[in-house]
């Protein structure tokens, strides 16, 4: 997965006004308690931020 689909799913799953704000305020312990935002900066691969962005939103499987 790329960043641009990373950020595409998160947009449809949150609408693109409030996707970016989550992802720079919600922190997750899967990721090393950073938000999804410092994860990326920090190189953790996206479909590994997503992973943990879906489990914690409760998206349904077809999202995953």
């Amino acid at each position: 997965m790329r960043h641009t689909e990373f950020w595409s799913r998160l947009d449809a799953a949150l609408g693109s006004a409030s996707s970016r704000t989550w992802a720079e305020m919600f922190v997750m312990a899967e990721l090393g308690s950073r938000t999804a935002q410092e994860a990326l900066d920090a190189g953790v691969a996206p479909k590994t931020v997503w992973a943990a962005c879906w489990k914690h939103l409760g998206l349904p499987d077809r999202d995953r």
